[in-house]
């Protein structure tokens, strides 16, 4: 691995700016690909409204293929920068040359932060806050029910009988815990995919490129989130279409496909060239790995 790189602040622009071209480059290809994962999830989701004892298991399903269909669509984003087709096999690229443990260590840390996050709340706030704070949601859903707009005095009453100061100090700690686990995350899968890294140390060494690149961070998040505003808008513009044409239903579905089939890959794209920058490649691909023994991740 090449060493770490320290980037000026206009590398994250540079970085969401890649992924919308790399999907520019294949548009058909890595859409499909996104559109493959939206329509797993939307099975899943409909197996789990069908059967309801299958909806544990069904999400659980899609909470372990998360990791590696991102892995496999990483994959696919390199073979088109490398001007090869992305191709549906690709998704299962994760589960190669024994890449899938250390891609599902990316499930940790999101473990670990809401156990924390959840005992954080107990110390913080408290069971005798907790049910304050119930008891506040439940008046203010009865409220919305039963029409009547409350009375600013009301409002005042509420918010006084609640421990406002504790909750504050609670929503600043799952801000600063899900950066964290984001910045510890964002170069994870393609560490594992083209360097073999070990998951633990690809996490360890996220988390120290992108505290390294904080500035770089802080724009693209930025730009990632205006971003994916003006795509689900004009998603949004052709899921009404779609439900003039065909209904509620196929609107919903329209929406889905379309905004995983662009924003999933703009993401991978995004997060491919952030690697390249913080890291480097050290060469080219095959186009698909042999099927052969597993390899030895090195620690």
């Amino acid at each position: 691995m090449s060493e770490m790189r320290k980037l000026p602040a206009s590398a994250g622009a540079e970085w969401l700016v890649s992924g919308f071209t790399l999907l520019r480059k294949a548009p058909l290809g890595l859409g499909i690909l996104g559109m493959i994962w939206a329509l797993a999830a939307l099975l899943v989701t409909a197996l789990a409204t069908m059967v309801p004892v299958l909806a544990l298991p069904a999400q659980l399903v899609m909470a372990l293929a998360g990791p590696l269909i991102f892995g496999g669509l990483v994959w696919a984003v390199r073979e088109v920068d490398h001007g090869r087709p992305a191709q549906p096999a690709h998704l299962l690229q994760g589960l190669h040359d024994g890449r899938a443990p250390h891609l599902l260590v990316s499930l940790l840390p999101q473990l670990v932060a809401g156990l924390v996050l959840g005992i954080l709340l107990l110390l913080l706030i408290g069971s005798s806050g907790l049910g304050q704070l119930s008891e506040v949601m439940t008046k203010l859903n009865e409220l919305s029910q039963s029409g009547a707009q409350p009375s600013p005095a009301e409002m005042e009453a509420l918010a006084a009988s609640l421990p406002a100061g504790r909750i504050l100090l609670w929503l600043l700690c799952v801000l600063v815990v899900f950066i964290a686990v984001a910045l510890a995350l964002f170069t994870l899968s393609p560490q594992v995919m083209f360097e073999q890294r070990n998951g633990l140390q690809a996490l360890r060494l996220s988390l120290r490129a992108c505290v390294h690149n904080l500035l770089p961070m802080a724009v693209f998040f930025l730009l990632a989130f205006v971003a994916v505003f003006a795509v689900y808008f004009l998603v949004m513009i052709v899921a009404m279409v779609a439900q003039l044409v065909g209904g509620a239903m196929l609107a919903l579905f329209a929406a889905q496909l379309l905004l995983m089939g662009v924003i999933m890959p703009v993401f991978a794209g995004a997060v491919y060239s952030a690697w390249k920058q913080m890291f480097g490649e050290a060469g080219e691909p095959p186009a698909l790995p042999d099927s052969g023994p597993s390899n030895v991740f090195h620690a």
